[in-house]
């Protein structure tokens, strides 16, 4: 089970995926959206976790989605995605 995060990053311009805890990207996309889903995509392969999604402009966490298998605490169902 792992966790990822997606951030933007100002000097290359692009959104990345990174796996939480590690010292490099694992992946650039050059949307946010295609970053997110690459992350749900390395998440599920690697047991499920959480995927948490950044804010573009002061990098704090806008979102957090739960992969399957991960457990998610809440018992709420996800209306936005």
């Amino acid at each position: 089970m792992a966790n990822y995060h997606v951030t933007y990053d100002r000097s290359s311009k692009n959104w990345k995926v990174k796996k939480a805890g590690g010292s490099n990207a694992s992946g650039r996309r050059a949307t946010q959206k295609e970053a997110e889903a690459l992350a749900k995509y390395f998440c599920s392969e690697s047991g499920g976790g959480e995927v948490r999604i950044h804010r573009k402009d002061n990098n704090e966490i806008r979102d957090s989605d739960t992969v399957k298998p991960g457990n998610d605490p809440r018992k709420i169902k996800d209306t936005k995605h």
